[in-house]
C-alpha cells in the first residue's frame, strides 16, 4: 500500500488522469474481449470456425469470466476499476469525469443497477462461458 501512494505521489494530475483513461481503456478491451469472445464462440463453434477453439484463448476467456464473476459474488468490485477511481481522486477529479475518452468509455460500461443485477448478469454469462467449454470444447495441441 505505501509503495502504491509513493508512486501516485510523484505524479502530476494531468499524468495520473492519463493513467486513469488508459486504465478505462484497458477495462474496455477486457469487456469487449469477454462479451465478444462468448459471441465468437456461440456463432463460430457450430460453423466450426477454427480460431474460436484455440486453447489459449479459451482458458484467458474462461478465467476472466470466472473472475468477474466471483468478484461479484464476493461483493467487490473489478480491480480495474478500484485502480482507475483511485487515480482520478488523486488527481482530484470525480470517477467518470474529466477527460473525453473517460466520459464516452465509462458511459459505455458503467450502468446504474442494483448490485444483484450485476451478479445476475455475471453469473448468467460464466454459466454460457462455461457451457460453451463444454458445446465446443478447445483443441488439444498435437
Amino acid at each position: 500500500m505505501q509503495t502504491r501512494l509513493v508512486v501516485m505521489e510523484r505524479l502530476t494530475p494531468a499524468s495520473t488522469l492519463l493513467l486513469a483513461d488508459a486504465v478505462l481503456v484497458l477495462h474496455v478491451a477486457v469487456v469487449a474481449f469477454v462479451v465478444g469472445m462468448t459471441c465468437a464462440v456461440l456463432v463460430g463453434g457450430p460453423l466450426r470456425w477454427r480460431w474460436v477453439r484455440f486453447r489459449w484463448l479459451r482458458v484467458a476467456h474462461v478465467t476472466l469470466m470466472v473472475f468477474i464473476a466471483a468478484q461479484a459474488w464476493l461483493g467487490r468490485l473489478c480491480p480495474l476499476t478500484v485502480w482507475e477511481q483511485a487515480l482520478r481522486a488523486h488527481a482530484g477529479v470525480p470517477a467518470h469525469d474529466g477527460s473525453f475518452v473517460a466520459y464516452w468509455l465509462s458511459r459505455l460500461i458503467f450502468v446504474e443497477l442494483p448490485w444483484w443485477s450485476f451478479v445476475a448478469a455475471y453469473s448468467v454469462l460464466a454459466a454460457i462461458v462455461l457451457g460453451c467449454w463444454h458445446w465446443f470444447p478447445p483443441r488439444r495441441r498435437r
